[in-house]
């Protein structure tokens, strides 16, 4: 993909529509966040968002994406899995895990994007705070959202915030471009250079996600061909909107 090709600025009736895609995908994710206890299976969070999708008359674009295909509606990922989860109804959650859910919305025709970790119960303090780190990380990201911005400040602020408590951010997958597609352009590393990348033009629609881990940058991926862990076991944490730029402060479409 060339990614700058694929930059589609948004009309001011299209944004309204993408905002309605993002309050659906928070209500999914509310409804998960809501059965995050121990011994809960993760194909049961899968059906929990399918039956609130349905619900709005929505999918996920998620599903049957790729190659090959994902299936389900949602991304599940538990401890050292960073992205990319499948759900399965013999892995169930337990006391003191963190869970990564990400869902996808289509509603008349647009994406809404965005994921959070949460704990199961209990975590240990080292969680916790990557936890706080990983969201903070996304909301120093969102700051620097703003027409006359470039990508590369955005990537910088997010690596900066969380390198500078002491993690470390993803080089291999990206935040990216919204809309009609999943993928669109541009392409927003979690890592970069202030000064740097595409130029933030109002009705541009980014998803950005910060994903961290405690222990290392790199990943691998598991048999299942889908499954991004941390190379060394460490915990990791995700946490994603889907942004707009205005001509004034950056907006988040996927909020209730």
């Amino acid at each position: 993909m060339s990614w700058e090709r694929q930059i589609n600025l948004k009309t001011p009736a299209e944004l309204k529509t993408m905002r309605e895609a993002g309050r659906i995908n928070a209500t999914v994710l509310a409804a998960v966040k809501e059965r995050l206890q121990p011994g809960v299976a993760t194909t049961e969070l899968n059906a929990a968002a399918e039956e609130v999708l349905k619900s709005h008359g929505c999918f996920s674009p998620f599903k049957g994406y790729g190659r090959p295909p994902f299936p389900a509606s949602i991304t599940v990922c538990i401890n050292d899995e960073m992205v990319h989860g499948i759900p399965h109804p013999k892995r169930k959650l337990k006391e003191g895990d963190i869970v990564s859910i990400d869902c996808g919305t289509v509603y008349e025709g647009f994406v809404g994007d965005s994921a959070f970790t949460a704990g199961v119960g209990e975590i240990s303090p080292e969680a916790a705070k990557l936890l706080e780190v990983t969201e903070g990380a996304l909301y120093a990201g969102i700051a620097n959202m703003r027409k006359g911005k470039r990508t590369g400040d955005v990537s910088a602020a997010i690596q900066n915030f969380v390198e500078s408590c002491g993690f470390h951010v993803t080089r291999e997958y990206t935040g990216h471009g919204v809309g009609r597609q999943m993928h669109e352009g541009p392409q927003v590393p979690n890592v970069g250079m202030t000064g740097t990348g595409t130029l933030l033009r109002p009705g541009m629609t980014i998803a950005l996600e910060p994903m961290v881990l405690i222990g290392t940058h790199e990943t691998r991926v598991l048999p299942d061909k889908w499954t991004v862990v941390s190379a060394d076991g460490s915990l990791t944490a995700h946490f994603e909107h889907t942004i707009a730029v205005t001509e004034g402060e950056p907006l988040i479409l996927t909020v209730l």
